[in-house]
């Protein structure tokens, strides 16, 4: 059985979350302070969090950053803030998926199957169909799911690394942000492709010399993007 963290200080919004999540046969936790969840994501063993942004003592922008630095699992961020900046640093920060308040908890539940599944389906991969990918100094190893830019290792969230393999496995072929987003976040997922622009960016900011001038990811303009690769 899933077990899944609610980090959340309303408790009647909590607690309607659970009762729905455990219908559909998932093991629910409860933490109502921020520093409170923080460290019980930390110390134990969860499949899912979903993180509210306002909290009491640490706010869900620091909590996420903070896991994503130690744990790789999927984050649902929920928030009534429904500002497009803070979407933006939520999702830069890691999360996998930004939810605005109020939603119905059957679009809650439907998310969580699909980011669990998508996850189960990653995770799953037989290591015979792992092979490092190589390009430009650029190393992409499929099956440690780590990422490194001549021999120095770079840190990216699970979404980041899986749009960087997408692109690293078709070497100098266009992707749309339709086609990425659908690709790793998966038909059966909600959200707005924007995510991609923002992932695109945060993982230039980490494997490029010049983030500006990109030598590895590039972008066509109206078209999509690619990984150059110059020996191809």
């Amino acid at each position: 059985m899933k077990k899944i963290l609610i980090i959340e200080d309303d408790i009647s919004i909590a607690e309607l979350e659970r009762d729905y999540l455990e219908i559909n046969d998932y093991k629910v936790e409860i933490e109502t302070s921020g520093q409170g969840g923080l460290d019980r994501a930390l110390n134990e063993k969860f499949d899912l969090i979903i993180l509210d942004l306002m909290l009491p003592e640490i706010d869900g922008f620091k909590i996420c950053k903070s896991l994503r630095s130690s744990i790789d699992i999927p984050i649902l961020m929920v928030s009534a803030k429904g500002e497009g900046i803070d979407k933006i640093r939520g999702l830069g920060l890691g999360a996998d998926d930004y939810i605005t308040k109020p939603f119905s908890p059957s679009e809650l539940v439907a998310r969580v199957k699909a980011h669990l599944g998508r996850y189960e389906r990653l995770t799953s991969k037989s290591v015979s169909n792992n092979k490092n990918i190589e390009i430009n100094g650029l190393v992409i190893d499929n099956y440690s799911k780590r990422a490194y830019v001549n021999n120095r290792e770079v840190n990216l969230s699970s979404k980041e690394f899986d749009i960087l393999e997408l692109l690293g496995k078709n070497p100098n072929r266009v992707f749309s942000k339709e086609e990425i987003f659908e690709r790793i976040w998966g038909l059966d997922s909600f959200g707005d492709i924007s995510t991609v622009t923002v992932h695109i960016r945060k993982i230039r900011e980490k494997i490029e010399p010049d983030p500006s001038n990109p030598q590895y990811i590039e972008t066509l303009w109206g078209l999509g993007y690619r990984i150059k690769n110059k020996s191809s």
